[in-house]
């Protein structure tokens, strides 16, 4: 008596469960060779010296703030490192090479503007 109740349950709750939809995720692009997929989560980072990036020509400030950003901003070809972990780890990654250096002529050229004045006092 008990096994045919848990079987009459059984198809009820079957029965009663609405039909799901079949999603497939979107494609994303391939991750470059020089960078393997080897960590579910991003962790920033503190690497003060990144190969084959001249921060030499930075002022100390200029310099801080471009290591904070290389650190703190993943990567975006897929491996889920900072792009300074990217950088070091996977030389031969082209995404990172490219955003490390963006980033650091966006700050050569936010700091030879001098402060700003926001008009607020």
């Amino acid at each position: 008596m008990v096994a045919l109740s848990l079987i009459l349950l059984a198809i009820l709750v079957w029965a009663m469960a609405p039909n799901r939809s079949r999603f497939t995720p979107a494609p994303l692009k391939p991750v470059p060779a020089g960078c393997p997929l080897n960590s579910p989560d991003f962790v920033p980072s503190d690497i003060t010296e990144i190969p084959a990036l001249d921060l030499g020509s930075l002022s100390k400030a200029q310099r801080n703030h471009t290591l904070y950003r290389l650190n703190m901003e993943p990567c975006p070809c897929g491996c889920n490192a900072s792009i300074a972990v990217c950088r070091t780890n996977h030389p031969t990654c082209p995404l990172c090479e490219d955003l490390a250096r963006k980033i650091v002529l966006d700050e050569k050229g936010d700091m030879s503007q001098g402060p700003q004045s926001t008009g607020q006092n």
